[in-house]
């Protein structure tokens, strides 16, 4: 059984990933901050289908806290062979009205919460796959959080140079999804929802399986020769 580490493993797309893999027969460790409840409802789901998921509370801008749940999840069963870097915060307040705080903690859980995960993992990965979260933001800009954005393309930059770097065993990639029907949106209107779906040329918000769904092929051996990419998965909303 191939293990693998998620974090943000509780809500939202890393809920739907953490799920797909379980379902997948890979053994998953959940990592959350906050939401204990819904990491457990996450692991509940994985068990019903014959899964295994372990969970883990930590803050990913805090590397030691990374670090113990890295080697208490190494400990426990052994090599590590994916790693899924989904965490991430979304502050919308434009560069008016956002505070220096509002920059160091985006920056430091979206781009030091993706990197610590991986310096925390490599002694115990010595094959496998790494997916980084971006966002389509990371390309266009944001006009409600430069700091997310800033954040969502730094870790395109890390994701490049670690597959540089760790080849040819193990391989580092990066999904760029659009909107995706998460917390992220849940203050939306019914009109604003409406106007979103009229600009994706698919017509449609996505829902966070279908990130997963490319997550696990990211994982699988179909992607035995990708490295270094980033996949957009955004409906047609933003073509570059």
């Amino acid at each position: 059984m191939k293990n693998v580490l998620v974090t943000g493993g509780s809500r939202g797309i890393g809920r739907a990933i953490a799920i797909r893999l379980g379902k997948e027969g890979y053994r998953i460790g959940i990592v959350y901050r906050k939401s204990e409840k819904s990491a457990r409802e996450v692991a509940g789901e994985i068990a019903r289908e014959g899964g295994i998921a372990v969970l883990y509370r930590a803050d990913v801008s805090k590397y030691d806290e990374v670090k113990n749940v890295a080697d208490n999840f190494c400990k426990k069963f052994g090599e590590i062979h994916g790693l899924i870097l989904n965490a991430g915060i979304y502050i919308r307040k434009d560069v008016y009205h956002m505070s220096l705080e509002d920059w160091d903690e985006t920056i430091k859980v979206n781009l030091y919460g993706s990197f610590y995960p991986v310096f925390a993992t490599l002694k115990c990965m010595k094959k496998g796959s790494i997916v980084f979260i971006s966002s389509q933001l990371a390309f266009k800009g944001s006009k409600s959080s430069i700091a997310y954005s800033a954040s969502k393309a730094g870790i395109l930059g890390l994701m490049r140079s670690l597959a540089i770097q760790l080849a040819p065993n193990i391989r580092v990639n990066a999904i760029a999804p659009g909107t995706v029907d998460t917390d992220i949106i849940k203050d939306y209107t019914l009109e604003q929802r409406k106007k979103r779906e009229k600009e994706i040329p698919l017509g449609r918000i996505a829902k966070p399986e279908e990130i997963a769904s490319v997550v696990s092929f990211l994982l699988s051996e179909d992607a035995s020769y990708i490295t270094g990419a980033n996949i957009d998965v955004n409906g047609g909303l933003y073509i570059h």
